[in-house]
């Protein structure tokens, strides 16, 4: 039996299955099966950030600051302050610990004033694959919008968002879902870093 005879049942096999349209998206978890996102409070302070840092009754040290690449804010008597991976409500419980060394019982509240935009990848069957800036709290329509919508190739029900962390996770959304707002699918919010792939 010559190698091509002994192979041809498998590409019998092979054909008839491109031919029915099955397809296997390999592993994933669906979105409804993610635990709930964390609340806006939780949010992390980056770089490009715009903060609003208050001094109650101290208004000459009230000032809007911008984090830097370093992810340092600048603050009076302070000098550069760690602000990058901290919650504003930390920071400013970190900034009310280091200021009580020079004034009397300072109440510090920070604020984020403008976050900077996530970067976003959008890629597979969409009209205009790339990368998109988002405003933090957008969802997969945002980027799907972004980038012109499903294409003519798209399977709407294999869409997946690429996800580092906390840990690697490949997510599964349908489009129906998505534009009817259905189940955890309205509320599921990208991260800064985000792959949105539709296949």
């Amino acid at each position: 039996m010559s190698a091509l005879s002994r192979a041809l049942p498998l590409l019998l096999a092979a054909a008839t299955l491109l031919a029915s349209g099955c397809r296997t998206p390999g592993k994933y978890v669906w979105v409804d099966d993610l635990p709930l996102a964390p609340a806006d409070g939780d949010y992390a302070i980056v770089p490009g950030d715009v903060l609003s840092v208050s001094v109650l009754h101290e208004e000459p040290l009230t000032t809007k600051v911008k984090v830097q690449p370093d992810g340092k804010i600048s603050v009076p008597f302070l000098a550069d302050v760690p602000a990058a991976g901290k919650s504003p409500a930390a920071l400013a419980r970190e900034l009310q610990a280091g200021l009580a060394a020079h004034l009397k019982g300072p109440l510090v509240t920070v604020i984020l004033e403008s976050a900077k935009p996530y970067e976003i990848s959008v890629m597979g069957a969409v009209h205009r694959p790339g990368l998109y800036n988002l405003e933090p709290g957008a969802g997969v329509l945002h980027a799907l919008a972004s980038a012109g919508g499903l294409n003519d190739y798209a399977y709407p029900d294999e869409i997946f968002v690429l996800r580092q962390a906390p840990q690697p996770a490949r997510i599964r959304l349908r489009y129906e879902a998505l534009s009817r707002a259905e189940g955890k699918a309205a509320q599921f919010r990208l991260q800064r870093g985000d792959v949105v792939v539709v296949e």
